[in-house]
């Protein structure tokens, strides 16, 4: 129908197949522009706000806290106020008897995971879009390729997205041949050569970030842009406490308050989340892969691989951007950055800035890729 707009629940990642409706932040009647917050929902992941994609005026709420839903289902419907109210009850009616939960991996554009071998490690990774650029994003300490579920697909539509789970982390080998911060660099070139990947846009977050850093000074021939969010790298400066603590934790008593410092708001951590990590940290060899990699960048609360200097060198473009409320690494290490590097600090955001702040994250990531 003419003038009336769905609004749907959102896939996240390779793996979304539902969401939990934990809360309309909007009422009936508002007038929304692009980025507003619409709705709180919760993945098996992880839980986040979508925001409206469009302007117009939200002229119904369908779906009510609680509902759990799957991927494509009726949220809520925007329209004009000149469309009269029986067209926007037409429309429900009918999308809610045509609707048709999709197969699982409708849509996705590649294969959810794949594995490459390297010479030095076996790495798990996952790609989408179906040409243009090649992008890279390169997770941080004790993550995995999951972690960009917010990122990698709305960036398929501007080139051939990739995620990678570093060496020691999620799927990939767990035995790392250098966890230094140039030698797990080394891995990611290590990674490009293996896929015929001649040139990359890479963004890293927190110790990613310092790893993509590591690569453009490396080879800064292989690197079209450099995009640093909330990285390692920058100063000295880091929570320490958080890392020996991430790296001790074997309950969800232990860990669950530790990764609630890592977002401005906790109820972002859910259980899902938790019980996740604790079954990667599980895994054989992984609490060694963990310190030794630690130990290959920072000291106590000190960061012993710092390539701020080779900032100013680069001439590829690059961007900074940090959460305000970063509680790992302080979002003032961000300050008197050399010219050629764009900083953007975004207010009310945690250490998780690409998945707290992802429209913020995504939209400057799009225009790196031109």
């Amino acid at each position: 129908m003419s003038g009336v707009t769905a609004i749907t629940m959102p896939k996240w990642g390779l793996s979304m197949t539902e969401g939990k409706v934990v809360e309309w932040l909007v009422e009936e009647g508002r007038e929304l522009k692009p980025g507003d917050p619409v709705v709180d929902i919760e993945t098996e992941k992880i839980a986040n706000t979508f925001e409206a994609l469009e302007p117009g005026l939200l002229r119904r709420i369908v779906a009510m806290a609680d509902d759990v839903l799957p991927i494509g289902a009726l949220l809520g419907v925007m329209a004009a106020a000149a469309v009269p109210d029986a067209e926007v009850d037409a429309f429900v009616a009918e999308f809610l008897a045509s609707y048709v939960p999709p197969a699982p991996a409708e849509g996705d554009t590649g294969p959810a995971y794949q594995w490459v071998e390297t010479g030095s490690h076996r790495l798990r990774y996952s790609v989408l879009g179906e040409s243009g650029p090649a992008v890279i994003l390169i997770h941080g300490f004790g993550g995995d390729l999951n972690n960009w579920l917010f990122n990698q697909e709305p960036l398929a539509a501007k080139g051939q997205v990739y995620a990678l789970d570093l060496p020691g982390h999620g799927q990939s080998a767990k035995q790392v041949v250098d966890p230094s911060v140039a030698g797990l660099g080394c891995a990611v070139l290590a990674f490009m050569d293996a896929l015929g990947i001649t040139k990359a846009h890479l963004a890293g977050h927190s110790l990613g970030g310092a790893i993509a850093l590591s690569v453009a000074q490396q080879a800064p021939s292989r690197v079209s842009s450099l995009t640093l969010l909330a990285p390692a790298g920058l100063g000295e400066a880091i929570n320490g406490s958080y890392l020996r603590g991430f790296i001790a934790a074997e309950s969800r008593r232990d860990l669950k308050p530790l990764l609630q410092q890592l977002v401005a708001n906790p109820a972002l951590v859910n259980r899902q989340m938790t019980d996740d990590i604790l079954k990667f940290k599980r895994l054989d060899g992984v609490p060694a892969a963990l310190s030794a990699i630690a130990d290959g960048f920072c000291q106590g609360d000190t960061q012993t691989s710092v390539l701020r200097a080779g900032l100013a060198q680069l001439s590829c473009p690059v961007q900074v951007i940090w959460g305000e409320r970063d509680a790992i690494i302080p979002a003032t290490q961000g300050a008197g950055l050399p010219a050629n590097v764009q900083v953007e600090i975004v207010p009310g955001v945690g250490h998780l800035v690409h998945l707290e702040a992802a429209s913020v994250v995504n939209a400057r990531l799009a225009k790196a890729l031109g």
